[in-house]
C-alpha cells in the first residue's frame, strides 16, 4: 500500500513538473532575458512586451497552481467503468496507460533537456553557417523593403534589408549611383575580389530569420578580400555604384573591423 501510494506521487510530482515546472522555468529565462535585453536574440523587439506579458501570466498561474492538490490533475475519469467485457476492457486500458507513460517520459526528456539548456547554455545569436546555408532558399525582399522599387526612396535610413532589395530590384539603379552608405554586418564570401556584407533578418522570432546581404568591391580600394575572415564583423562606409550592365554595388572608403553588436538582427 505505502509503496503504491509513493508510486501515486511519484507519478504526480512527474506531472506538476512537465505542466508548471517546465512553464514556470521557461517564464523565468523569458523574463530574465527580457530585462538583460538578450531577449532580442531570439524575438523581434514589438514582440518582446507580449512575451513577457505572457510569462509574468504563466508565473501568476503557477503560483495559484499550489492550491490545487497534488495528483489532482490526473484524478479524473475514473470510477466509470461497465461490468460487461471488463477483462477486454482493462487490458485495453493497460496498454493506453503503456502508451501514454512512454509518451510522457519521451517528451519529458526532451522538454527538460530544452529548459536545461536554456538555463545553461549562454544566449547566443544564429550562426554564419546558417545565414549561408539559408541564402540561397531566401528572395531579396523583405518587409518593409519594397519602397524602393517604385521609385528612388529616401536611403539614409536604410539597412542590409533595404539595401539588398534596392540591389536585387531597383527599375533605375543609376538613380542610385554615389548614395553614400555606412553599414553593420557580417562577412561572408562573395565573387572573387568582393566580399558580401550579410545581416539576418527577423519579422517576427527567429525561426523567420532570412539573410540578406549586398556586394562589396574590396578590389576597388585600399582593401582586399582576404583581409576579412569569414563571419568578421565590419563596419563599411562608402557609396554605392552602378554598374553599366545595371548591377549595384557598394564601393568602400572605410571597412572597420568590430564585435558583434548587442542587437546582431535587423527587422
Amino acid at each position: 500500500m505505502a509503496e503504491s501510494h509513493s508510486s501515486s506521487r511519484r507519478s504526480a510530482l512527474a506531472v506538476r513538473w512537465l505542466g508548471v515546472g517546465l512553464a514556470t522555468v521557461i517564464a523565468v529565462v523569458t523574463l530574465g532575458l527580457g530585462l538583460t535585453g538578450r531577449l532580442t536574440l531570439y524575438i523581434s523587439p514589438g514582440s518582446i512586451w507580449f512575451a513577457c506579458a505572457g510569462a509574468v501570466v504563466v508565473l501568476i498561474g503557477a503560483v495559484l497552481s499550489f492550491a490545487l492538490p497534488l495528483g489532482a490533475e490526473s484524478d479524473h475519469g475514473h470510477g466509470h467503468g461497465h461490468e460487461h467485457g471488463a477483462d477486454t476492457d482493462e487490458d485495453a486500458t493497460s496498454s493506453r496507460r503503456t502508451l501514454t507513460a512512454l509518451g510522457t517520459i519521451s517528451a519529458g526528456v526532451v522538454a527538460s533537456a530544452v529548459v536545461v539548456g536554456a538555463l545553461v547554455l549562454p544566449p547566443a545569436s544564429l550562426s554564419v553557417e546558417l545565414a549561408m546555408s539559408r541564402a540561397d532558399a531566401t528572395g531579396p525582399l523583405f518587409a518593409g523593403a519594397d519602397t524602393p522599387t517604385l521609385g528612388v526612396a529616401d536611403t539614409t535610413t536604410f539597412g542590409i534589408g533595404e539595401w539588398s532589395s534596392v540591389f536585387a530590384t531597383a527599375s533605375r539603379p543609376e538613380a542610385y549611383d554615389g548614395s553614400p552608405v555606412t553599414l553593420v554586418g557580417f562577412v561572408t564570401p562573395s565573387d572573387e575580389g568582393d566580399i558580401s556584407l550579410t545581416r539576418m533578418i527577423i519579422t517576427h522570432c527567429v525561426i523567420d530569420a532570412q539573410p540578406a546581404a549586398v556586394p562589396v568591391a574590396m578590389d576597388a580600394g585600399d582593401y582586399s578580400a582576404d583581409q576579412f575572415g569569414t563571419g568578421q564583423w565590419v563596419e563599411v562606409t562608402g557609396t554605392v555604384k552602378a554598374d553599366a550592365d545595371g548591377s549595384l554595388r557598394v564601393l568602400p572608403t572605410s571597412v572597420v573591423e568590430i564585435d558583434e553588436p548587442k542587437d546582431p538582427y535587423e527587422y
